[in-house]
């Protein structure tokens, strides 16, 4: 029986049989800062509409070191979550190669682009994402115990903390406010430490007081971590935050 199951009986026998069916997770990945961790080479993604197909992105090429943080910038539409999407393993190219974390996303079964999101990728979206029956602590360990980490209510715990929710550990998401539950949401992206952290638009949904103090953890938290950060935005004194700026328009490239 998992730890988290242990909190709460009623969830014992899903839990179980998730466990059976799921590896343990490996060793983290370390590359060693300036290594590439992800290439991507003439990316395209075209989707269907009643108006006919519709070409989101068109010959993305990008190279992104171990480290870096990038801000990703353009108007609606351009291509911008798309492109976090496809890298995520969310989203299937129509076209092009993608390699995170020395990993060919092209071609794989849904089944080994979520192992490869377990082990190598954190998401932090705009929306929360949390689910509502679990307390904070169980929200954020639960994917490390369905992937067999030890010390999952520890690191789940450790990281709490880190994003100051250290004395919310037995909330559920409705009790705490926007601001608390997007920590929440970084928490459980940074604790199964990832090398590559994709943050979608993460205050989006927030004021500008609590989003500052959001994006003010983001950034310290990646770089404590070690890990590469991609950021989507609409602001670019955020995305001057970043390394480096990646410009979208049309699916497209602009500048880099």
């Amino acid at each position: 029986m998992t730890k988290i199951a242990a909190l709460n009986p009623a969830r014992q026998a899903p839990y179980a049989v998730l466990m059976d069916a799921i590896s343990p997770l490996p060793t983290p990945l370390i590359v060693p800062p300036g290594r590439t961790l992800i290439e991507i080479h003439d990316l395209r993604l075209t989707l269907p509409s009643v108006a006919g197909p519709v070409n989101i992105l068109r010959g993305i090429d990008l190279m992104v070191a171990a480290g870096e943080t990038i801000g990703i910038l353009g108007p609606s539409g351009s291509g911008k979550t798309s492109l976090l999407m496809v890298l995520a393993g969310l989203e299937s190219p129509t076209g092009g190669t993608v390699r995170v974390a020395g990993h060919n996303l092209g071609g794989l079964d849904e089944d080994a682009l979520a192992r490869i999101r377990r082990d190598h990728i954190g998401i932090v979206f705009q929306a929360f994402h949390l689910i509502p029956t679990m307390t904070t602590l169980e929200n954020v360990a639960v994917g490390m115990e369905l992937a067999g980490v030890v010390e999952a209510l520890g690191r789940a715990q450790a990281a709490l903390e880190a994003v100051g929710l250290g004395h919310r550990l037995t909330h559920l998401p409705g009790q705490l406010s926007g601001g608390e539950q997007q920590r929440v949401a970084l928490a459980r992206a940074l604790a199964p430490r990832p090398a590559v952290l994709l943050a979608d638009e993460p205050t989006g949904n927030l004021d500008q007081a609590t989003g500052a103090i959001v994006i003010d953890l983001l950034f310290t938290l990646a770089c404590e971590a070690g890990a590469t950060l991609l950021l989507v935005t609409h602001d670019p004194a955020l995305a001057a935050r970043c390394g480096r700026e990646l410009h979208l328009a049309d699916g497209r490239v602009v500048h880099a």
